[in-house]
């Protein structure tokens, strides 16, 4: 086969695969969105909008040999790629790194950086000026949400709901201790077992008060709330796939991929990120893992050597969850079995700079952490 590698989606796992296969094979990059977008700073940037400059990062400096196409993938078969405009790509090697979508702010449905950060930037104000916020989802994602909330507002009523019975539950005793006991001091009104008796009268996001009852443990009292965030509701791309490729896909939407990552039945075709099958947390961490991995394939195969690089998920699960640049939880696998980690190390390792110079050495730019305001 030759050496031309076509990856779709320059989120964390196709940006990274991309690169690493830069030098070896003739790489093109495909995406629609004008600058990659670094999830990870979105919520800080919702409370403390300096942190803009952070979360979007030109693709121009990712590769030196490669091309980045700012284009639409409406069509993969095992061959290659039809294109919005309708131009073909063929590929003698397809990556596919597509990604998911989720409510915004924590991710945007839009491919255009401006009227993204204009949008955050509107959210911020209307956020600002509420007193109560409510979030529906005690996940990692709302949990995040609401530290960085109290991290700048420390006097606004944050109330999370979530019918789940218990905090986390895949995750060490000592974590979840800890976890609760930094909720409560930062004074979040956590209530599990709970949903919404109704659904808001507003979308997410729209600062505009209301009342609503809720049902479980607090069933017969009301809820009001200036603002609310839906942090739950993860969307699998993959509607794209030919009919070839769609043989591989799960009834909800995932690709099935074997150890080596390939796409279940095409040795030539590796699936990376939120879209794989793997039975793991979709996580930046995990996407990156996962490029490592088809990019050492890819290039044993260009070399004409047999793919030996193989993926095995963790049967600990693993986080690292900032509450507020100072705060969080966090917990790594290993073959003792979980490593808690202490808030401090929560901050050093990802809370403090969202891990924007990794980031920057990645793509090339002088990104650079704000000062704490």
């Amino acid at each position: 086969m030759g050496r031309k590698v076509v990856t779709i989606g320059g989120g964390y796992g196709g940006a990274s695969a991309a690169k690493a296969l830069d030098q070896d094979a003739d790489v093109v990059l495909v995406e629609p969105k004008d600058a990659f977008v670094q999830n990870a700073v979105s919520l800080r940037a919702l409370v403390r909008p300096e942190w803009a400059d952070n979360l979007f990062i030109p693709y121009d400096r990712l590769l030196q040999r490669g091309r980045v196409l700012r284009e639409r993938a409406v069509s993969v078969d095992a061959g290659g790629v039809v294109l919005g405009s309708g131009e073909r790509l063929d590929a003698d090697y397809l990556v596919l790194a597509t990604g998911s979508g989720y409510p915004f702010p924590f991710k945007f449905d839009t491919d255009r950086s401006g009227q993204a950060r204009e949008r955050l930037l509107t959210l911020h104000a209307g956020l600002a000026a509420a007193t109560r916020v409510l979030i529906t989802g005690a996940g990692p994602v709302g949990l995040e949400l609401a530290g960085e909330i109290k991290a700048v507002w420390p006097d606004k009523h944050v109330t999370i709901v979530d019918p789940a019975p218990e905090l986390l539950p895949r995750f060490a005793p000592q974590l979840r201790e800890d976890l609760r006991r930094q909720l409560d001091a930062l004074g979040v009104d956590l209530r599990l077992g709970t949903t919404l008796g109704a659904q808001p009268p507003t979308e997410p996001g729209r600062a505009e008060p209301f009342t609503i009852p809720l049902t479980g443990p607090s069933t017969g009292e009301e809820i009001s709330a200036d603002i609310w965030f839906r942090a739950h509701g993860v969307t699998v791309h993959t509607a794209y796939l030919g009919a070839d490729l769609a043989t591989a896909r799960t009834p909800e939407g995932f690709v099935r991929v074997g150890d080596r990552l390939n796409v279940h039945g095409f040795d030539h075709v590796y699936a990376i990120g939120d879209i794989t099958d793997l039975p793991e947390a979709k996580m930046a961490g995990n996407a990156m893992s996962h490029a490592e991995v088809v990019a050492a394939n890819i290039l044993a195969q260009v070399r004409n050597e047999q793919p030996t690089s193989v993926y095995r998920p963790s049967e600990v699960p693993f986080v690292l969850l900032p509450l507020g640049p100072e705060g969080g939880v966090g917990q790594l696998p290993s073959p003792d079995g979980p490593i808690v980690l202490s808030g401090q190390t929560v901050s050093e390792y990802k809370g403090a700079d969202l891990f924007t110079g990794r980031f920057a050495e990645l793509f090339g730019t002088d990104t650079r952490r704000p000062e704490a305001a």
